[in-house]
């Protein structure tokens, strides 16, 4: 089990000194907003780049934005080792995936939580990461929503038919009361950034994510 915390619940005025806090994550899942897809502004490139500068971590960036076809690149650019865009806001996802995988970069591709499995299917092939959002997007510190765990499970069962090597992460509402539903549904990575920002030790708190995931 992968455990990304989320910056997006992180001290903004302190970044390096918060991922500096949490030395046992597996990657810095960097939340990038553009207040168009969703309901919020966040980051851009520069900050990412910023970021880069800060940890020698992998940054798992997640792109919520609109047109993600023409802004990607950038932030494989800018030193993400992973860059996932959502499957209802690219245009050309399986160029878009080749265009980022070909940079070194590792591509990943997200559902809402009422998009089908289905929208998926045909790019599993291009891809290194699925995610599957367990809230709607835009906001950090809402509740997990129960109804997504069927969907993850069909997914991992998609992705076990293809006998490639594709994280399926989840991402919203993670905690401890719910890190074990995620993997007993499939999931192999986790997306946490209230439980792990908001705890008196967020390092202990990864830890204990990955171990109620089924991890050492």
């Amino acid at each position: 089990m992968r455990i990304t915390p989320s910056i997006l619940s992180a001290d903004f005025a302190h970044l390096s000194d918060e991922i500096a806090r949490i030395p046992s994550a597996d990657a810095i899942h960097v939340d990038v907003m553009d207040n168009h897809f969703v309901p919020n502004l966040t980051i851009g490139a520069p900050v990412v780049k910023a970021i880069r500068s800060a940890t020698d971590k992998m940054l798992d960036v997640h792109l919520m934005i609109e047109d993600p076809d023409r802004w990607a690149e950038g932030f494989a650019g800018a030193g993400a080792g992973s860059v996932t865009f959502h499957i209802e806001a690219a245009r050309a996802p399986v160029r878009l995936a080749r265009q980022l995988r070909a940079r070194g970069t590792r591509a990943g591709v997200a559902l809402n939580p009422a998009t089908p499995v289905e929208s998926v299917a045909g790019i599993l092939d291009e891809v290194d990461l699925v995610l599957v959002m367990s809230v709607e997007p835009g906001f950090p510190g809402q509740s997990f929503l129960e109804l997504v765990l069927p969907k993850t499970a069909q997914l991992r069962r998609m992705i076990d038919d293809t006998g490639r090597d594709i994280w399926l992460q989840m991402d919203g509402g993670i905690g401890l009361g719910t890190a074990e539903k995620c993997a007993r549904a499939g999931a192999d990575t986790l997306v946490a950034g209230t439980a792990v920002f908001g705890a008196g030790d967020p390092d202990d708190m990864i830890r204990q994510l990955r171990a109620a995931g089924g991890g050492p």
